[in-house]
């Protein structure tokens, strides 16, 4: 659960806090692949590439690119 606290009545700075949070919790993504039905079949590839995206990232972070 995602809660951000607004002090002084800073309404905007509260709003730009929760939208960094729930983009980086992955929480739209979720919502945008179960808006239509995918398959199994197309379900295992997108996980398979997101993986390898995920490993190639980590792998230039080591490096240091």
């Amino acid at each position: 659960m995602i809660v951000v606290k607004v002090h002084n009545n800073d309404v905007d700075f509260a709003l730009r806090i929760l939208k960094k949070q729930v983009q980086k919790s992955g929480l739209l993504r979720e919502l945008r692949h179960k808006r239509y039905y995918e398959k199994p079949s197309e379900r295992q590839r997108r996980q398979k590439r997101e993986g390898i995206k995920n490993t190639r990232k980590r792998e230039r972070a080591l490096l240091g690119f």
